[in-house]
């Protein structure tokens, strides 16, 4: 059984949310506990499906995790398998992330490779070039990486032709347990990866260049680290989606629990579309507008415009009081949900990888409603289906707008990569109900 959600849309949102830990965080997190000797205690860690099969792997290779209280505790010093099967990983993409810190612990893994979102290619060549150049020798064999380390990683120059997060993350596990100092040029700068960084640095690995594209890490010889206990970030795509949830239903909401530096990308065209964010050290406020305007975007890495945002803001160009463009640089199948927003009535063309959003503006408060009055091209409540996590949330976020129902399918895309979201918006003022199909 499937479940799926009924949205009532026309309502304004009202008071505070929190945001959860981050997912992108979580996962290759997790997979350098594997780096690690003694148990380790993570905070804020999401309770969601991506993060809970990560964890099954762990279990899987041999490893354990429980839950008390608010954490999870991850023990790995007894690992012992080195072989992640089609099973788990299938179901996430960033499984791929174990095949770096395996290999620099024992000389050998055997990786299936990954599943995950259906949002373009994301080869892992990058990283298996990487890896080779650090001494692996490795084989792709029925479905499988098979990586060997004769002589243990070593230290090496690593030049990414592209950035890449996952291969930077996977190299900089690779290289913690490795011979002789790394050197990557061209690393991810996300927050997920400074984390990843400060949190191997702070178990006692001396790392250069955290936040920058130059990232030198200096080896233990083979050594495992003594892994301190942490507090995961909070999901700034989560926050952003909360954000636009209150922009395009032209409510007041406060965001808690946040990191606003995460979130400047996203405020800045937020405010370009005439939404006021005021900011503060942990938390901000969206405030309610009457005119959302016309906004530019093209999606890049960190600190640029996350492809992680750019389905929700496009859901909320539809509201927009003009015409605004998406050019999308990262995945070239991350305009899925287009075909699920045009059932709504929104007016939207593709032509490669650039989307040209219409936008139907007017939103008219009446009392706790933003009743949507546009013409003629304002959203209808349909029955849509998600092809991904961040479509999920963007068609929420339409089904918000629409004073209609909107059921929504294939929403198992939706809890992997938010906690609770259907909850959160309920306590917000939300209409939306969980339904078995």
């Amino acid at each position: 059984m499937m479940d799926y959600l009924t949205v009532t849309g026309g309502n304004r949102l009202y008071g505070t949310v929190e945001i959860s830990g981050s997912k992108n965080a979580a996962l290759p997190l997790i997979a350098a506990s594997i780096l690690s000797k003694n148990e380790v205690s993570v905070s804020n860690m999401p309770d969601v499906s991506d993060v809970n099969a990560f964890l099954q792997l762990i279990e899987q290779l041999g490893g354990n995790f429980r839950k008390p209280n608010d954490c999870v505790k991850i023990d790995t010093s007894h690992l012992y398998r080195t072989t992640a099967t089609f099973n788990i990983v299938k179901t996430i993409r960033a499984s791929i992330l174990v095949l770096g810190p395996l290999l620099s612990r024992f000389g050998h893994c055997k990786v299936s490779f990954p599943g995950g979102c259906a949002i373009g290619q994301r080869p892992i060549d990058l990283h298996i070039k990487a890896l080779k150049v650090m001494g692996a020798v490795i084989k792709v064999n029925q479905g499988f990486i098979e990586a060997t380390a004769p002589n243990g990683l070593q230290g090496a120059n690593i030049t990414f032709d592209k950035i890449t997060v996952g291969g930077t993350q996977n190299i900089i596990m690779a290289a913690t347990l490795a011979h002789g100092v790394t050197t990557i040029i061209n690393a991810a700068q996300e927050p997920e990866v400074q984390q990843l960084c400060e949190v191997v640095r702070n178990s006692g690995v001396r790392i250069e260049g955290i936040g920058t594209s130059k990232l030198i890490i200096h080896g233990t010889y083979g050594r495992l680290i003594d892994m301190k206990n942490f507090r995961l970030i909070p999901d700034r795509i989560a926050a952003g989606t909360y954000m636009c949830a209150a922009a395009i239903t032209n409510s007041k909401l406060k965001i808690e629990k946040i990191i606003p530096q995460h979130l400047q990308a996203v405020i800045s065209k937020l405010e370009e579309m005439n939404v006021e964010v005021i900011q503060n050290e942990t938390s901000l406020v969206i405030m309610a507008t009457n005119t959302i305007k016309p906004v530019h975007i093209f999606t890049a890495e960190y600190p640029g415009f996350p492809t992680d945002m750019q389905p929700q803001f496009m859901a909320l160009a539809t509201q927009a009081n003009g015409t605004s463009t998406i050019d999308e640089r990262m995945f070239e199948n991350r305009f899925l949900h287009v075909h699920e927003l045009l059932k709504f009535g929104a007016v939207i063309q593709l032509n490669g990888s650039k989307a040209t959003i219409t936008g139907t503006p007017n939103q008219q408060l009446n009392g706790s409603k933003a009743t949507i009055t546009g013409e003629p091209n304002h959203l209808k409540g349909s029955s849509v289906f998600a092809s991904d996590i961040r479509a999920a949330s963007s068609l929420i976020l339409a089904a918000l707008a629409a004073p209609q129902i909107t059921s929504i399918y294939r929403i198992h895309h939706l809890d992997r990569g938010y906690e609770k979201l259907d909850e959160k918006l309920r306590k917000i003022g939300a209409k939306l109900v969980r339904i078995k199909e």
